[in-house]
């Protein structure tokens, strides 16, 4: 079967879910390391206040892809530049987080276990319920007592990484790279759509949905926008070993739990990936209806980006059904 072929065959259910109103739009990209590629589009970019239709160069919040689009790499770039020891605590590089209790076990996690979500840091945090000064919520983030719980997925974690790359390189989120093709904000005539928001009044259309990003002004867990074909070169680099080092790659591919590696998931039953999938695939999801899944076993990649939070995310959309059922139709056991 042909790449464009597979492609068609995924794309129905997206279609399925665009007519039962489950979700306004979505674009498909598959790709593989020989850098074919096949892409989809359908459905609105936009609903409310305005309709505006989708299209393979819509920019999407990619929400928790930031963490392994940009944050993971760029970690484990330190890592292979010996500018950080993985197995080091982060005070390494931030002696002052929780820096007036020597003793306490959050001065004890390490680069890896924030990579690995292996840390007992809670799931989540409203933050942005703080203030509104991004330096002093950096300040509250590093100095608050931390309740200790069992490790669960947490983008604590990757807050805590941002402000890491932020120490290394001296400079605000925002003003690092964010890497060829992606950007910290998009046009919101070109943007997709994401929640009418009740704290912030207003459809998010260009700007950051994530409330705690928005309010520390960038931060590692989310952030990025890009376009379908963005998430692709980046899949693409993983796949032929030109988007990163070889350890690199290694690694995020080498488990440290059931369910996770250095920075992705790994598949496990009932995961976002589908079943169909090699135990050789790596993915991530993120809030807004974003999703990436890199099969090195069979050299193929695809992304799944919706618009599955607007006008809201009180809603039931389906979007974890979808893209397992995506997932097994490209990976090619699904019917």
């Amino acid at each position: 079967m042909s790449l464009e072929d597979v492609a068609e065959r995924a794309f129905a259910p997206v279609r399925h879910a665009i007519e039962q109103g489950r979700i306004p739009g979505g674009v498909l990209g598959v790709v593989e390391r020989d850098g074919s590629r096949a892409t989809r589009a359908i459905g609105l970019a936009q609903l409310v206040p305005e309709q505006r239709p989708i299209s393979e160069a819509s920019w999407f919040d990619l929400a928790s892809l930031t963490k392994v689009i940009f944050t993971t790499p760029r970690i484990l770039a330190l890592a292979d530049a010996g500018t950080i020891d993985l197995d080091a605590p982060i005070i390494s590089v931030l002696p002052d987080w929780r820096q007036y209790n020597a003793d306490n076990w959050e001065r004890k996690i390490t680069f890896r276990q924030c990579l690995g979500h292996q840390t007992p840091l809670p799931g989540v945090f409203p933050i942005y319920t703080y203030g509104s000064d991004p330096d002093l919520l950096r300040a509250f983030v590093m100095q608050h007592e931390w309740a200790s719980g069992p490790a669960v997925y947490s983008d604590l974690n990757f807050i805590l990484l941002g402000f890491v790359l932020e120490r290394s390189q001296g400079c605000s989120m925002r003003q690092i790279d964010p890497g060829p093709g992606f950007a910290w904000s998009a046009d919101p005539a070109r943007a997709v759509a994401t929640e009418q928001d009740p704290w912030r009044g207003r459809v998010m259309v260009g700007e950051v949905h994530d409330e705690n990003c928005y309010a520390l002004q960038g931060s590692g867990h989310a952030g990025l926008f890009g376009t379908v074909g963005a998430v692709l070169d980046f899949a693409e680099g993983l796949l032929n070993g030109t988007g990163a080092s070889a350890k690199a790659i290694e690694l995020m591919r080498t488990p440290v739990s059931g369910r996770r590696t250095h920075g992705w998931e790994r598949p496990y039953e009932g995961w976002s990936g589908g079943e169909a999938c090699s135990a050789q695939t790596i993915g991530h999801t993120g809030f807004t209806g974003t999703g990436l899944w890199i099969d090195f076993a069979n050299s193929r990649a695809w992304t799944l980006l919706t618009n599955r939070v607007h006008p809201t995310r009180h809603f039931d959309s389906g979007i974890m059904s979808l893209r397992r059922a995506v997932g097994d139709l490209i990976s090619g056991n699904g019917e």
